[in-house]
C-alpha cells in the first residue's frame, strides 16, 4: 500500500514525497482513514512506529478542506498535547514538512523560555497549536489562548503524560475544549489510568493496537551485565570504546548521575552531552541537535527528556541504571531500532536492580540475554 491509496490530498501526498516517505506504516495505513472518517481513535503503538504522522497527516487534511470551503480569519481549530519540550519541538517539525504546500500554520509553545516569540505567533494566527500542558494553561490564563473554537484535539503519549503527574492539568485543558470535536488519543502502554481517561474523552473510539502493549520491537539485540554499582562507569568506558558503537543514548535515573557520567566520560576522553529537566531549554535542543547530526556520539540522558529523542539509525541504547518501572525500559530501548531498523540494547544491572530485571523479562515475557562477556564480577549475579 502507498499513501495515494489513502486517499490524501495531492498538497500533502507532494509533502510526503518530499521528505522520502514511501509507504505508510501499521499505524499510519490504519489510523489515517478512520481519522479522516471523522470518528474518535485511539492508538497504542510502540514509539519509533510513525505516530505523529498517524495524526498530524489526516489532520492537516481535514483542515485543509475546511478553509478551502470557509475562507475568513485564521482561527485555532487544532490543538495538540504533548507531555515534554522535545517531544513537542519534534511535533513542530513534521508538521512544518507536512503542510509546507498546504498554507496551512501552526507553532509551537512549551516552558522554559520567554514567551513573546510564542504569543507573537499566536497574535498573528495559527491553525494548529502543538503545546505542553504547563505554558497552555498559563497562556490561557493571560488569555491569549482560547480553545473554543477547536475542532480536532490529540493527546500524544498519554502514558507519560499522566507518569509525569499531568493528569489535573489535563482534565483542565480539556474542560475548555468544546464538547462536539473529534478526539485522539495515543499512547505506548495501556494502564488503568489511560481506560479511564478514554472513557471519558473519547465517544465511541476506534482501538487501533498495532502491537501487544509494552512489547519491544524484534529486531533489537537486547542483553545484560551484571555489575556492581562502582564498576558502571568502567564498563561503560570500556564498551564505548568499541567503534561497532556509532552512537549511543545512555540512560541514568538521575539528573545529577547523567551529569556525573558525562564528566567521567570527558576523563576517559570520550565527549558526551547530558540531556535532562535542569537544562535549560536551548542547551537540550543544541545536545540533542549534536546529537542527531553526529557531532556528539554520546548522549547520556534521564526518562523525563527521553520521549522526544527521535534519532534515525541510532545503534546503541544503553540503560545505565535499569529503571523500576519496567515499561519505561521500553519506551528506552525503543529509541533504537526505529522504522523497521535494527539496533542494540544493553543494560547494567546491580545486585539492588536484579528485582527490576525481573519484572521487565516479566512484562516482556521473555529472558534478555546475559552478556557472554562479563567485563566485571558481581556478587551473588545470576539471572
Amino acid at each position: 500500500m502507498n499513501f495515494e491509496k489513502l486517499n490524501i490530498i495531492s498538497p500533502i501526498l507532494k509533502a510526503l514525497v518530499k521528505e522520502g516517505y514511501n509507504k505508510p506504516t501499521p499505524i499510519q495505513a490504519q489510523a489515517i482513514p478512520v481519522i479522516l472518517a471523522g470518528k474518535d481513535m485511539m492508538g497504542c503503538a510502540q514509539t519509533g512506529t510513525g505516530k505523529t504522522a498517524a495524526f498530524a497527516v489526516p489532520l492537516l487534511q481535514i483542515l485543509y478542506k475546511e478553509k478551502s470551503n470557509h475562507q475568513g480569519p485564521r482561527t485555532l481549530k487544532a490543538l495538540i498535547l504533548t507531555p515534554t519540550r522535545e517531544l513537542a519541538v519534534q511535533i513542530g517539525e513534521n508538521l512544518s514538512a507536512y503542510e509546507r504546500y498546504t498554507g496551512l500554520k501552526h507553532t509551537v509553545i512549551f516552558g522554559g523560555v520567554s514567551q513573546f516569540p510564542q504569543t507573537n505567533a499566536l497574535r498573528a494566527g495559527v491553525d494548529i497549536l502543538v503545546a505542553t500542558p504547563g505554558r497552555l494553561l498559563d497562556l490561557m490564563n493571560q488569555r491569549y489562548i482560547r480553545l473554543d473554537q477547536i475542532r480536532m484535539f490529540v493527546l500524544d503519549e498519554a502514558d507519560r503524560m499522566l507518569d509525569m503527574g499531568f493528569s489535573h492539568d489535563v482534565k483542565k485543558i480539556i474542560a475548555k475544549l468544546p464538547v462536539k470535536r473529534q478526539t485522539l488519543l495515543f499512547s505506548a502502554t495501556m494502564p488503568p489510568e489511560i481506560s479511564d481517561l478514554i472513557d471519558s474523552i473519547l465517544q465511541k473510539p476506534v482501538r487501533i493496537e498495532v502491537a501487544p502493549p509494552s512489547t519491544t520491537v524484534e529486531k533489537i539485540e537486547q542483553t545484560v551485565y551484571f555489575v556492581e554499582q562502582q564498576d558502571k562507569t568502567s564498563l561503560l568506558i570500556q564498551l564505548l570504546g568499541s567503534k561497532s558503537i556509532d552512537s549511543a543514548l545512555v540512560f541514568t535515573r538521575t539528573k545529577h548521575g547523567a551529569d556525573k557520567v558525562v564528566k567521567a566520560l570527558a576523563k576517559a576522553s570520550i565527549t558526551a552531552q547530558a540531556i535532562h529537566g535542569n537544562k535549560s531549554q536551548g542547551a537540550r535542543q543544541t545536545a540533542l541537535n549534536d546529537f542527531k547530526s553526529k557531532r556528539t556520539r554520546v548522549l547520556i540522558a534521564t526518562d523525563i527528556a527521553s520521549r522526544g529523542i527521535d534519532v534515525q539509525e541510532l545503534s546503541h541504547v544503553i540503560n545505565f541504571d535499569l529503571p523500576n518501572v519496567p515499561e519505561t525500559y521500553v519506551h528506552r530501548i525503543g529509541r533504537t531500532g526505529r522504522a523497521g531498523l535494527g539496533g542494540t540494547a544493553v543494560s547494567f544491572c546491580n545486585l539492588e536492580e536484579k528485582e527490576y530485571l525481573q519484572d521487565i523479562q516479566r512484562l516482556m515475557s521473555r529472558k534478555i540475554p546475559v552478556s557472554r562477556d562479563q567485563i566485571f564480577s558481581m556478587s551473588a549475579s545470576g539471572n
